[in-house]
């Protein structure tokens, strides 16, 4: 998930207020239906910066994707700790023999946190309700849709493709049927996208999720998204204190699934890296992500519970084609010889990260182990520039803060390895820094005013598209130029390919291309992410996707 922003909310109730307090974990008299021992309490645990809003619909970064993945469910999940599919608000699933014509058999019994019922007819509403959203500025904030769906009923937005959502029928209550323009590999994987969820009808009405404003380079959103965000998820929006950094979710009784095991969790940003380590060690979070390589051991040796997650992502530095010394191909070669990334790999990566060749994991389908490599060579590098005749290159070298990704831990630290390592073969970097949710990503992604910028994701499902064909899809403004046709074309094939051997050479030999031909980005690693808790905290599972799931935790 890349890639890739709240406004004012109720304040938090004085017993969260209270609850959130040194010792974290104020006890309820509510037994945990399993065997009689206490649960209840408050489950706190620091995000690294803000969410954009709580409309998963408009979202695709993982700060806001953590408290909207408790409020909301998906037809489909991941099965807990790995990228396997499971049953959630569908019980079962089928598909014809073209991959086109979904059918969803459905969970019974399922109401929205308002006390609406969960069915068909709700599934429908919310999949037309993407497929018609109006409005350019909607449009282009629909990230995840565009990279699954293409393009909407009407579009208005730049660079979205052909639809291929069809329709959505409701046959009865408990069936939905999901037709489909053509096949796509994303599918059924794409069905348990958190951007994907299915919100409450009545309250997207009444609260005019669809109102989406654009002023200058910002973004406005609906009373839903802010304030009065409605799914069936295990916890129930209790409000967002804007001067606290914190947001309040509920626990939701009538939860269909596990219910969770605390009465409140509570979500506190805490940008600082050195700030949330501070705050576990004195108690006041029972929960951090993301820590820094060298705190693992020492944060372990204090007695906190260090849980890797495999590394099932990528970090790359892309390039923003735009930039006309940037088309030559020489020019994105040199800059991928100049990049130490081994070196970056042992000085600022996790433990266990290895440097990337391509632009997914090893585990997935289509990966090439014979695509070219650019190992770590200056002088090949300066002499790709004569030979392109660039000299005194100047680059504008965006990256991020207020954030820590589970591909990036530590933005500026990279950004500034990698600069030197341009600046030694003579490349003169401008550092732009820009905040995650304040500007860079919009910078990035919907403005492209970089000429290089660090970005990355953690695969929401198992399958090369998501990856690839997410990074490199026909009309990512991120890279520029939309002339590259044969590398647009060829994705498109090898995710229309629905014999498996067939689609496995398709996207090997993609991959062989980008590496050789088309060069939109450098790989650069695939790092293995922790998430850290205290000793108390019991029951949380550790997911490759950081698609965790806190109705399981208890603490105390």
């Amino acid at each position: 998930m890349q890639a890739g922003r709240l406004k004012a909310a109720v304040a938090l109730a004085a017993a969260a207020a209270l609850a959130v307090g040194a010792s974290g974990c104020a006890k309820s008299e509510r037994d945990d239906a399993g065997g009689g021992a206490k649960t209840g309490g408050t489950f706190v645990f620091a995000g690294a910066g803000d969410p954009k809003n709580f409309d998963p619909i408009f979202n695709d970064d993982g700060e806001s994707f953590r408290p909207i993945r408790q409020m909301y469910d998906t037809l489909i999940q991941n099965k807990p700790g790995t990228a396997d599919l499971q049953g959630a608000l569908a019980e079962s699933w089928e598909h014809d023999a073209e991959g086109k014509v979904w059918t969803f058999k459905l969970r019974k019994g399922v109401k929205f946190h308002d006390g609406t019922p969960f069915n068909a007819a709700a599934v429908c509403f919310n999949f037309d309700r993407w497929f018609n959203m109006k409005g350019a500025a909607a449009q282009s904030q629909m990230i995840y849709y565009s990279d699954v769906f293409g393009g909407f009923a009407k579009n208005e937005a730049e660079g979205v493709g052909k639809p291929v959502y069809n329709k959505c029928e409701a046959k009865d209550d408990g069936t939905a049927v999901v037709t489909m323009n053509q096949y796509k590999g994303a599918f059924p994987g794409a069905f348990a996208l958190t951007a994907l969820s299915i919100a409450s009808p009545e309250a997207l009405k009444k609260y005019d999720a669809d109102a989406v404003k654009q002023n200058g380079d910002s973004f406005e959103y609906s009373a839903f998204a802010n304030e009065h965000p409605v799914g069936t998820g295990p916890f129930s929006f209790g409000g967002w204190d804007k001067a606290k950094g914190e947001i309040t979710l509920n626990r939701n009784p009538d939860y269909w699934g596990d219910k969770a095991k605390v009465d409140k969790l509570v979500i506190k940003v805490i940008k600082d890296e050195n700030t949330r380590k501070q705050e576990l060690r004195a108690g006041t979070v029972q929960g951090i992500d993301f820590p820094a390589p060298a705190d693992r051991k020492a944060l372990s040796g204090e007695g906190f519970q260090v849980l890797d997650r495999p590394a099932f992502n990528i970090l790359y530095l892309g390039f923003n084609q735009k930039n006309p010394k940037l088309k030559d191909l020489r020019v994105r070669q040199a800059i991928a010889y100049a990049l130490n990334r081994q070196q970056l790999v042992q000085t600022k990566g996790p433990g266990g990260t290895k440097v990337a060749d391509e632009f997914m994991p090893d585990t997935v389908l289509g990966y090439a182990s014979d695509v070219q490599k650019y190992e770590y060579n200056p002088e090949k590098a300066k002499q790709l520039l004569k030979d392109a005749g660039v000299q005194n290159l100047t680059l504008n070298f965006y990256y991020p803060t207020d954030v820590s990704r589970p591909y990036m831990p530590n933005p500026q630290e990279i950004f500034t390895v990698l600069a030197n390592d341009l600046q030694a073969v003579g490349i003169k970097v401008n550092g732009v820094a820009r905040p995650w949710n304040g500007g860079y990503k919009d910078d990035v992604q919907q403005f492209g005013k970089q000429d290089l910028h660090i970005l990355g994701w953690t695969g929401d499902y198992n399958d090369p598209g998501n990856f690839v064909g997410t990074f490199f899809g026909r009309g990512k403004v991120e890279f520029g130029d939309q002339a590259m046709t044969e590398m647009f074309d060829a994705i498109t094939k090898a995710d229309g390919t629905v014999d498996e051997a067939g689609k496995k050479a398709a996207w090997e030999q993609v991959n062989r291309d980008i590496a050789a031909k088309w060069l939109p980005a450098v790989p650069i690693w695939h790092a293995p992410p922790a998430i850290v808790v205290t000793k108390d905290v019991k029951g949380l599972v550790a997911s490759p996707l950081t698609d965790e799931r806190f109705n399981t935790v208890s603490v105390g």
